[in-house]
């Protein structure tokens, strides 16, 4: 829920992840199929907000952790990419060839026609399947305020 939103900016772009896997080369998805990527808050936080760093007791909260760059979901059975800005490096890869294919695939996930961009409104509430869909907040006048209340739901764990 959005209890206040700024008045430019802080949008939340969604893009969907089994589409995501749908059109994504026979080649590339064999090249990715059983790897994981290591997902890191800090790195991401630095790597885009580095006037914002995280504390010590931060990153312990946090800890980097290995997901299956291809997830299938446990409900419906389709694969779904499961990757994003978190996204450090990738396991048993060289760092620089991982991060090459990091990036290669979060372009390629995320083309600009197949994004919602949310503008939100305030008191308003939206409902998503972060295992099938990315999102990210985009920039906004960090003297505005934007506040927004977040509930997950423990799920089980992911099925490759």
């Amino acid at each position: 829920m959005a209890p206040a939103v700024p008045p430019v900016g802080g949008e939340t772009e969604f893009a969907d992840m089994y589409a995501a896997y749908d059109n994504l080369s026979a080649a590339l998805k064999k090249k990715i199929e059983g790897k994981r990527a290591i997902h890191n808050l800090d790195f991401s936080r630095t790597r885009r907000h580095g006037e914002d760093p995280m504390t010590a007791e931060q990153k312990a909260k946090v800890p980097p952790i290995a997901h299956p760059i291809v997830r299938m979901h446990p409900e419906t059975g389709r694969k779904a990419i499961f990757l994003g800005d978190h996204a450090q490096e990738i396991e048993g890869m060289d760092y620089d060839e991982g991060r090459a294919l990091i990036e290669e695939i979060n372009a390629l996930i995320t083309p600009r026609e197949a994004v919602y961009t949310h503008k939100w409104s305030p008191r308003e509430c939206m409902v998503w399947d972060n295992r099938c869909t990315l999102h990210r907040r985009d920039s906004f006048d960090p003297n505005a305020r934007r506040l927004m209340h977040r509930t997950q739901i423990k799920a089980d764990r992911p099925r490759v």
